[in-house]
């Protein structure tokens, strides 16, 4: 499962083993200067937008990877279970923005809100 953290001035995700691989990459860091800030969404479903790009899914299951849709790119680590963190980030970032599924959602949010 996938891990969102602060490390040092940048966040952080990590990906685990099948999520590197259905991502095409090994994990994700941003400046928190292009943070804009952090909240929690219940509902995993909502963060997605777009269509994986790449990246994969597997319906009512999990999202990984970069999504595209008409305005960019998102970068989804999501599953089924539990609240999605979504951190928002400035325009220059590559994605905006990060959901990663967190069974802490409320203390990374916390965390990410505390550095700001």
């Amino acid at each position: 499962m996938a891990r969102l953290t602060v490390d040092g001035d940048e966040v952080v995700v990590r990906l685990g083993g099948r999520e590197r691989l259905l991502a095409h990459r090994r994990g994700l860091r941003v400046p928190l200067a292009q943070v804009r800030g952090a909240s929690v969404e219940p509902d995993w479903w909502r963060v997605l937008r777009g269509e994986p790009h790449p990246g994969r899914f597997l319906p009512d299951r999990f999202c990984v990877g970069a999504w595209q849709y008409p305005g960019g790119q998102d970068f989804v680590a999501v599953h089924e279970h539990g609240p999605v963190v979504l951190v928002d980030l400035a325009p220059s970032a590559p994605f905006a923005p990060l959901a990663v599924s967190a069974d802490d959602a409320e203390a990374v949010v916390a965390a990410i809100r505390g550095t700001l």
